[in-house]
């Protein structure tokens, strides 16, 4: 068996046309996994930000700094200890030319026993064909 995308893609097989179709989740190598362990490009903003939030998921402090936009980029990047990431959900992904977007999402985790909510509406740029975080409106 695979393990699943962190991110939480799934796919829809229908396997009978009688049948309903069935959703299962994408195995990390057929989804985030290339961006983050083969230097691939996400095609798109959703796809960037999936595979950030699999980086969180994975402490790769050195994916999400490469794919954050340099005008924002911090020097350093910590994980909170302990932290466990539970799941994402996106909301919406707006394109709003050729080389910016936004994406909506809500990110949950628990810290210290305590559960806990980000939800976020994240800026994306496209410069030279790559997908960068910039910034974002939490809510």
């Amino acid at each position: 068996m695979t393990t699943p995308c962190p991110c939480g893609r799934t796919s829809t097989n229908a396997t009978h046309q009688t049948k309903p179709a069935k959703t299962q989740p994408l195995p990390f190598s057929a989804c985030c996994g290339p961006y983050l362990n083969e230097n691939i490009p996400a095609p798109d903003a959703e796809a960037l930000m999936r595979s950030r939030y699999s980086a969180f998921v994975l402490q790769r402090a050195d994916y999400l700094l490469a794919t954050w936009h340099a005008s924002t980029r911090p020097a350093t990047l910590d994980f909170a200890p302990g932290a466990k990431w539970l799941g994402l959900d996106v909301r919406s992904h707006r394109v709003l030319d050729a080389d910016h977007a936004e994406v909506e999402f809500v990110a949950r985790c628990r810290e210290a026993g305590r559960a806990t909510r980000l939800h976020e509406r994240s800026r994306f740029v496209r410069e030279s064909g790559c997908w960068f975080y910039v910034d974002g409106d939490q809510f």
